[in-house]
């Protein structure tokens, strides 16, 4: 087995999805063979963009960025402008990425890497709408059981929707994707909002990252004072929920962790609910366990594990 684990990082950055790229980057245990950009926070262009400012602000230039998806399965695509800003990584000065694109598709690059990888040792980490990932399953069935497994950022049942009633933004934005993806096979751990919303970056933790004085902690802190003003407002709270960067950190220290094996489907069909993941928490129907789906987090050690990675950049 390689000492560390090979990952796929699928991602339409958003500050929140700048964060986890950081810590897999900063984690000598993970191995990020490729970053494939998705439309969702903003379009393909600014996220396959973003995806390399990420990068080269960490110092990993010679990560491999490539491009995927310009729109969801079957909807139109919805983006979260409000949130990001403009850019999708509004708070920092961030240069113009000098570092290439892939000529290769996202779609292809992960299908290809599946099958060329040792069976059941790569982990897709997604940390946006699940259009890339679905449309590679789709294309190429034989990667499902090669897959090690699927870590999404995704969902939310007990505390509801973010951009719906009902429904989290990844999920809403191509939530036939998600259903491709939740009926695979392939082992699922879920980061809804249940979880994440726990993880908030109070002003005490932006400062303890703008304190660590380096271009990337600095860089964090400007996200994150950005980034949470929205969520400050809609929730009253001190800081914002850290989404995506509990996906990575999941991979590194399980144990920060808590959820439950259960069956989690998606809603397709109701406009009023469309994009709601129902996770049969109570195991009330006959529905297979397909997802691991998390609801609670030790939000001091997440933090901890945070800025002491980071930091090393």
């Amino acid at each position: 087995m390689p000492s560390s684990m090979p990952i796929i990082i699928d991602t339409d950055p958003g500050q929140d999805d700048a964060v986890a790229i950081l810590l897999a980057l900063a984690s000598p245990e993970i191995d990020v063979l490729g970053i494939t950009a998705v439309a969702g926070n903003v379009p393909l262009r600014l996220t396959e963009k973003n995806a390399r400012k990420i990068c080269e602000l960490a110092g990993k230039p010679e990560t491999k960025v490539f491009s995927g998806a310009i729109r969801p399965m079957v909807r139109q695509l919805v983006t979260a402008e409000e949130v990001h800003g403009k850019t999708g990584l509004n708070g920092p000065q961030l240069a113009e990425p000098t570092m290439p694109l892939q000529p290769q598709h996202a779609v292809d690059f992960i299908v290809e890497t599946l099958m060329r990888e040792e069976s059941g040792t790569v982990t897709l980490c997604a940390l946006g709408p699940l259009t890339n990932v679905a449309q590679a399953l789709n294309r190429e069935p034989k990667i499902a059981p090669r897959i090690k497994q699927i870590v999404l950022m995704g969902g939310g049942f007990f505390e509801g929707g973010n951009v719906t009633p009902t429904a989290e933004f990844n999920i809403y934005v191509d939530p036939h994707a998600a259903d491709v993806v939740l009926k695979s096979g392939v082992p699922i751990v879920m980061m809804p909002l249940d979880c994440t919303h726990k993880a908030l970056t109070t002003a005490k933790r932006t400062a303890a990252f703008r304190n660590r004085g380096t271009r990337v902690c600095v860089a964090v802190a400007d996200m994150l004072e950005f980034f949470e003003r929205f969520d400050e407002q809609k929730y009253g709270t001190d800081g914002g929920p850290l989404h995506d960067p509990c996906v990575i950190a999941w991979l590194l220290k399980p144990e920060l962790f808590s959820g439950r094996f259960c069956n989690v489907t998606v809603e397709t069909a109701s406009e009023l609910t469309m994009g709601m993941t129902v996770a049969d928490w109570w195991g009330v129907t006959k529905r297979p366990k397909n997802a691991t789906f998390m609801r609670d987090i030790d939000h001091e050690g997440f933090f901890e594990l945070l800025i002491e990675r980071i930091g090393r950049l």
